[in-house]
C-alpha cells in the first residue's frame, strides 16, 4: 500500500470534472422499486437504466437542465435540475391507463418459450456475419484512444491519513464514477490518435501513430503498453468474451439462453433506426456472466448499443468490477460499424468491498471510415519511427480537434 500511495503522490494532477450528476431510486405508486427503468438527460444520448432495486446513477461532462424517467406501462416523468449535483432523488412513476401493445414484459426467471426477447435473439444469430470493416476489401479509419488509471474509494480516512498531510489540496480533483458510484482521483492519463489501414485480401493491418500525450507519467511507454495489455480486443458476437484470462459467456451467443434471462423492455428510434431494447441478467449465481441491456435494429438484426457488467458473484478475486459499453453506427442501411468502445475495470487490493483500489479505463472512438482503396503491399511493411519527437509533442489544438466532446 505504501508504494501505491507513493504513485499517487508523484503523479496526481488536474483533470476536468463532470457537469451534471443524478442518483436515487425509482418506485411505483405502491412503493415497490422499478427495475430496468430508463434514466436520461433530456435532448441527449446520456442515459442509464436502474438496477434490480430501482437505483440509478448518471453523470455527464455536459450541463443539463432536465432529467427524464420512463418505463413501459408508466407515465414518463421529466424533472428540472436546479443544481449540477442532484443526489438521493426519490422518483415515483405513475401507471398508465393502457399498456403498449407491441411490447410484452416479463419479470423474474424467464421462460425460453413464447418469449419475444428470445425470438429477437434468434434473429441476431441467423443474421450474424462478418461485421464492420471485415466486410470490405480494404479499410481505413481514425482511432482516438484514452487510457486512464485512478485511485478509487476516496474516504475521509485516506484524506486525513499522515501520508497526505500537507497535500490535502490534491483531493480537490476527486470525482464520482458514473458506473460504480464510487469516488476516484485520476493518477495517469494517456491519449493517442492514430490512422489505421487494413487489407482483408492480403490479411494485413498497420496503425500509424500521429499523436501521443501523457498526463502523470513522462515518456513511460512501457507502462502504457502494460495498461493496453489489460484490454484485449473482442467481438460481442463471439460465444465467449475473454478478459484477464477468464472466459465469460456472451449474452449474444447461442449458448446464452442457457445462462441468461432475457426481457424485451422497450422499442424506439435510435437515430433513424427502429430498435428493440432487451435486458439480460444471469439465470444462476457463481457463473461467468454479465448483466446489462442492448438495442438491436429491427431489419438488419445488428446490435446498435450494448453494455455489459460482470456479475458480482463471478468471484474474480482482485478484480472487483468489469463494465463495457459499445456503440455502433449504420453504413448504407446494412453494415454496422463500431464508433465507441468503453471499458472500466476496478482492481482491489483487498476483498473488502469498501477497500481502496484502482480503476483502469479505456475509451476508444472510431471515425472517418473509408473503404476499398487499396495500397501496395509494401506500405504495410514500412518501418515507422515509434518515438518520433513531433508525435509526442503535439500542440493543444491538435487534441482539441480530435477529441470527442464527451471525453475532454
Amino acid at each position: 500500500m505504501k508504494y501505491f500511495y507513493f504513485i499517487l503522490f508523484i503523479f496526481s494532477s488536474f483533470f476536468a470534472h463532470s457537469q451534471s450528476k443524478v442518483s436515487g431510486q425509482i418506485k411505483d405508486e405502491f412503493g415497490d422499486p422499478i427495475a430496468y427503468a430508463n434514466v436520461f438527460f433530456k435532448d441527449s444520448n446520456d442515459g442509464t437504466i436502474t438496477n434490480e432495486n430501482g437505483r440509478f446513477y448518471l453523470e455527464t461532462y455536459e450541463t443539463h437542465s432536465f432529467v427524464v424517467f420512463s418505463f413501459v406501462g408508466y407515465k414518463t416523468l421529466e424533472i428540472e435540475l436546479t443544481e449540477k449535483n442532484n443526489f438521493k432523488m426519490d422518483i415515483v412513476l405513475e401507471e398508465e391507463s393502457a399498456s403498449l401493445e407491441e411490447v410484452v414484459i416479463f419479470s423474474g426467471k424467464q421462460s425460453k418459450k413464447n418469449n419475444p426477447a428470445i425470438d429477437i435473439l434468434r434473429k441476431i444469430w441467423e443474421n450474424r456475419r462478418a461485421n464492420g470493416v471485415r466486410k470490405f476489401k480494404q479499410y481505413t479509419y481514425d482511432k482516438y484512444e484514452k487510457l486512464e488509471f485512478d485511485l478509487n474509494t476516496i474516504d475521509s480516512g485516506l484524506i486525513n491519513s499522515r501520508t497526505f498531510r500537507g497535500m490535502e489540496f490534491i483531493f480537490d480533483q476527486v470525482d464520482t464514477s458514473r458506473i460504480t458510484g464510487n469516488t476516484y482521483l485520476p493518477l495517469f492519463i494517456n491519449e493517442a490518435f492514430s490512422k489505421v489501414y487494413g487489407d482483408n485480401i492480403i490479411n494485413k493491418e498497420t496503425e500509424i501513430l500521429e499523436g501521443n500525450k501523457n498526463s502523470g507519467f513522462e515518456n513511460n511507454q512501457t507502462f502504457i503498453e502494460l495498461i493496453k495489455d489489460l484490454y484485449a480486443d473482442f467481438d460481442i458476437y463471439d460465444n465467449h468474451l475473454k478478459f484477464f484470462n477468464v472466459a465469460f459467456t456472451s449474452p449474444l451467443s447461442k449458448t446464452g439462453i442457457n445462462v441468461y434471462n432475457y426481457v424485451l423492455l422497450d422499442s424506439a428510434y435510435l437515430g433513424d433506426k427502429w430498435c428493440y431494447n432487451i435486458i439480460y441478467y444471469p439465470r444462476r449465481k457463481n457463473e461467468l456472466t454479465f448483466k446489462g441491456d442492448f438495442w438491436v435494429n429491427d431489419s438488419t438484426w445488428a446490435v446498435k448499443e450494448i453494455n455489459l457488467q460482470a456479475s458480482k458473484s463471478a468471484n474474480l478475486n482482485w478484480i472487483r468490477e468489469i463494465y463495457i459499453e459499445q456503440e455502433y453506427d449504420v453504413l448504407n442501411d446494412s453494415t454496422f460499424l463500431i464508433t465507441k468502445d468503453y471499458m472500466l475495470s476496478d482492481f482491489s487490493f483487498r476483498k473488502k468491498e469498501s477497500a481502496n483500489g484502482m480503476y483502469g479505463k479505456r475509451t476508444t472512438l472510431y471515425d472517418n471510415y473509408e473503404f476499398d482503396t487499396p495500397k501496395e503491399e509494401s506500405f504495410y511493411k514500412e518501418n515507422i519511427d515509434p518515438y518520433e519527437y513531433e508525435v509526442y509533442n503535439r500542440p493543444d489544438q491538435f487534441w482539441e480537434e480530435r477529441r470527442n466532446g464527451s471525453f475532454k
